[in-house]
């Protein structure tokens, strides 16, 4: 009966093979290789020169994880303690934006934030614009030479890159976290209250260990995608603002046309996803047999 039932599991593995592992074992082929595939590692050694992307990748992504978890950790929190009716309604609206195109999410965000676009009108509106020249003209090198502009340049900077990577990628930090606190057995925090423990000190001893292997699985749902985007850096980023994803972009399909480098970048910067993943499980790990003890 289980070598029957194991059969089944035949069409995942060609789907594996075919879709993950043939993939991988072609992107270490290229890596290690010249154009001539010829063996080296020079293509590793030539990424020295992008230092600068691999810091801004990691840097925008862990800021963008850290406001996910903000504000995710809050609202999950906040649905879990309300009624059904409502868990639905709020489910329903975070998961809004998900039916629609991730491009056009993200453009919909660059008519938002460009120069003439709405937020720019209502800061002009309210008088910000000027707030904005004002503190611009203090910090100028050369005051005299400063230009007062209408609008306040957002898009084209790290902040209008680090929110589009909210935006698109907050529900994955709310849903984990959620599921997780939602189903927590309320008898815990019964004996918590009957042991004397206030409101506060069942949160910090009871609700947020258990709720971590969400946090972390929040975490690595944000982070991961987060820091190989290319969309939304060259979208909201302006081409300023060039990040691991528009690097190997540019490897395999731009003018700098060179996929042995291309898939030496992607190689490392899968290493590193996999080692904060592995990080990030045994920490969760640790943390589940501490509240066990």
């Amino acid at each position: 009966m289980k070598s029957r039932l194991s059969g089944f599991a035949v069409p995942y593995v060609v789907w594996m093979a075919l879709m993950v592992v043939i993939p991988i074992l072609i992107m270490v082929v290229y890596a290690f290789t010249t154009s001539e595939f010829e063996g080296t590692l020079e293509n590793f050694a030539e990424m020295g020169v992008y230092a600068s992307v691999f810091t801004r990748s990691f840097r925008l992504a862990l800021i963008a994880t850290l406001v996910c978890l903000l504000i995710g950790y809050p609202v999950s929190y906040w649905m879990a303690h309300e009624g059904p009716g409502f868990q639905r309604v709020a489910m329903a609206l975070i998961m809004l934006p998900m039916w629609m195109n991730f491009l056009l999410r993200t453009y919909s965000w660059m008519s938002i934030l460009e120069n003439n676009g709405l937020l720019n009108q209502l800061f002009r509106n309210i008088g910000l614009v000027d707030v904005y020249n004002q503190i611009a003209v203090r910090f100028a090198a050369d005051p005299a030479l400063y230009k007062p502009t209408d609008y306040i340049p957002i898009i084209g900077t790290s902040g209008a890159v680090v929110l589009g990577m909210v935006y698109n990628y907050l529900p994955f930090m709310i849903l984990p976290i959620y599921s997780v606190i939602v189903k927590l057995d309320h008898s815990l925090l019964e004996a918590a209250r009957d042991l004397g423990a206030d409101s506060r000190r069942v949160f910090r001893k009871v609700i947020l260990p258990l709720s971590l292997p969400g946090v972390l699985s929040g975490v690595t749902m944000v982070f991961v995608p987060s820091v190989s985007t290319f969309a939304i850096s060259r979208l909201l980023g302006g081409g300023t603002q060039l990040m691991l994803g528009d690097l190997i972009e540019q490897q395999f399909l731009g003018g700098a046309y060179n996929p042995h480098l291309g898939a030496a970048i992607s190689m490392v910067m899968m290493v590193i996803v996999v080692v904060c993943m592995v990080v990030m499980n045994r920490f969760g790990e640790g943390e589940e047999q501490a509240v066990m003890l």
